[in-house]
């Protein structure tokens, strides 16, 4: 059982890193390639659909860490999954303090109400997204290191 905990968990984050690298690298060049009100709305639509779906698929991913951290607790990598499990801590805390504020107001702007600086917004989104990619990257890394 835990072999299949294991690889599951180590799925379910990579495959998230994989939506999060999207975001970043496929989404959002696309997206600010549109003319200004249809990139505006691109982004606010994104940040809606997505913002339902990620707080849980994070939040998730944490608890499969912890339940194989736990049951895995005398085997050969609990800390390597120990420290995954932190670093997936410390990316929802910043999505919680840096991104989610953002994207709070991101979502609810159309082109006649967003502020003169919504694109600067989203550009900062976007950086805090890089460092939160890299950190979720990290922890998928060290479950995979683990999986060996």
């Amino acid at each position: 059982m835990l072999n299949a905990l294991e690889v599951v968990t180590t799925v379910v984050v990579g495959v998230m890193v994989g939506v999060e690298f999207a975001v970043a690298f496929v989404m959002n060049p696309i997206l600010n390639a549109l003319p200004e009100d249809s990139r505006q709305l691109g982004h606010a639509h994104g940040g809606r659909m997505l913002g339902a779906v990620m707080p849980v698929w994070y939040i998730g991913s944490l608890v499969l860490v912890a339940i194989w951290a736990a049951l895995g607790r005398h085997h050969h990598g609990t800390g390597l999954v120990v420290t995954a499990g932190a670093l997936l801590i410390l990316s929802v805390v910043m999505s919680i303090l840096l991104l989610v504020p953002i994207n709070n107001r991101n979502k609810t702007w159309t082109p006649e109400n967003r502020p003169e600086d919504w694109k600067e917004q989203t550009q900062r989104w976007l950086r805090w997204h890089y460092v939160r990619l890299a950190v979720i990257g990290a922890a998928f890394a060290l479950l995979a290191t683990a999986l060996t």
